[in-house]
């Protein structure tokens, strides 16, 4: 499919039928797969063949659904995971352990935050956080002689901040790690990192990719360009023996483009087990049918909704990098020219207490944890995701006690539009 454009990929990237076979993905609902021999299986184990034996650590329904996205984003190998959470977990934990450091934007999902800075602080792994826009020089200084990777969101949930992408891709290519991107916002419809330096990207399908708040996942592209040998010495797991499979060394026998993939199904997947299931990667696959439709909708109605609050007496700051006058609006249009997302956050006059009270009167746009969906729905992080900050990590982070998270979803913007001014009325 590397010929054909993104709207084409979106429709039928990750899987061509055979003659006679299913027009649509197969879901291969079996936990295990029979083989005839003793042999075929132990060649599968020893990382030998190519095959299925246990849906812990693979599926084919998962692989075609893993393709596809691959394919949008333009890497080189990937893999689903149960959740956006595990992408991203995964995704540093394949190559920073005990005793080692990551350089994190601190514009970041809440939850992600509290996985780097607490959960993962548990484990023995450091991250230091940097504004997203940080100087060259304030992000050079946050590396240490063991930091193992630098991690971004391209659109940071629910701050809505932009990634310099080129500028922390070329940070940390100059101390020898991968930049790690989070493409859940903008999708690669909108944003592809890899085509400006990132060197693996996570996503939380969840969002737009499902599009219809059926089914929790996640995913991991790899984009197959960054040297694991040529930095041996910082990443032993890809480039010494794994004992666990018989010696194999992963950066040698699997190259750049299927290395870190490999040991992560192999590893981690096999360990944790954070497999997402075949039925909920077959409805993510409905999704991902017509992403490229939907993502235009929810642009398009968000930038209408930003204008209208941007004009409203009530409101005290919108952001939304597709609004003339966004401090990210230039940098939005050089990483996402054709649209960012259908998020939009705003301050609402009077505080927390006010922004509370907007959102009990909203009618179509619902009170939910979840976001970039097909219908619209709003969050006061302060109150749910962010909860776990204080109010100097909140600020730090660009999420302000008076911040409501709005996401615009397919429905008529002039709908939605009424409805935020009714509810405003009432305040």
């Amino acid at each position: 499919m590397s010929d054909y454009k993104i709207n084409t990929k979106c429709v039928q990237g990750g899987y061509t039928p055979g003659n006679g076979e299913p027009r649509q993905i197969p879901i291969i609902q079996s936990t295990t797969f029979k083989y005839a021999t003793s042999e075929d299986m132990g060649k599968l184990f020893d990382l030998e063949a190519e095959g299925y034996f246990y849906t812990r650590l693979q599926n084919p329904t998962n692989d075609m659904v893993a393709n596809k996205i691959c394919e949008l984003e333009g890497g080189s190998a990937a893999m689903l995971t149960s959740s956006g959470q595990a992408a991203n977990f995964y995704a540093v934990f394949n190559i920073a352990n005990c005793g080692d450091h990551v350089v994190a934007s601190n514009s970041i999902y809440g939850g992600t935050y509290n996985l780097f800075a607490v959960t993962m602080k548990k484990m023995g792994i450091d991250f230091t956080f940097v504004s997203p826009d940080a100087t060259e020089e304030e992000l050079n200084a946050a590396f240490l002689p063991n930091t193992k990777a630098v991690f971004g969101e391209s659109i940071a949930n629910p701050a809505l901040t932009v990634l310099d992408i080129e500028k922390f891709a070329k940070a940390a290519h100059a101390h020898g790690v991968p930049l790690i991107v989070d493409n859940t916002f903008p999708t690669p419809i909108n944003c592809r990192p890899i085509e400006w330096g990132a060197d693996i990207v996570t996503h939380s399908t969840t969002k737009y990719m499902d599009g219809h708040a059926a089914g929790v996942g996640g995913c991991i592209v790899d984009a197959g360009k960054f040297d694991w040998m040529k930095y041996a010495d910082k990443f032993p797991g890809l480039c010494t023996p794994d004992d666990s499979y018989h010696g194999i060394t992963y950066a040698e026998k699997f190259g750049m483009g299927g290395a870190f993939i490999t040991k992560c199904t192999a590893q981690l997947m096999r360990d944790l087990g954070s497999i997402q299931s075949p039925q909920n990667a077959f409805i993510l696959n409905l999704g991902l049918e017509s992403l490229h439709v939907r993502m235009a909708r929810h642009c398009e109605n968000a930038m209408k909704v930003a204008a209208f609050l941007n004009a409203h007496e009530k409101i005290s700051y919108v952001n939304y990098p597709g609004l003339s006058g966004d401090r990210y609006y230039e940098i939005a249009n050089k990483y996402m020219p054709n649209g960012s997302c259908g998020v939009v956050s705003f301050g609402v006059k009077g505080g927390r207490a006010a922004a509370e009270k907007f959102m009990k009167f909203l009618k179509l746009g619902a009170i939910e944890t979840h976001v970039a969906d097909a219908r619209t729905c709003c969050l006061h992080p302060a109150s749910a995701t962010h909860r776990q900050m204080n109010d100097a990590e909140l600020e730090a982070c660009g999420v302000y006690p008076d911040l409501v998270r709005y996401s615009c979803g397919i429905e008529d913007a002039d709908d939605l539009i009424a409805d935020l001014a009714q509810a405003l009325e009432q305040i």
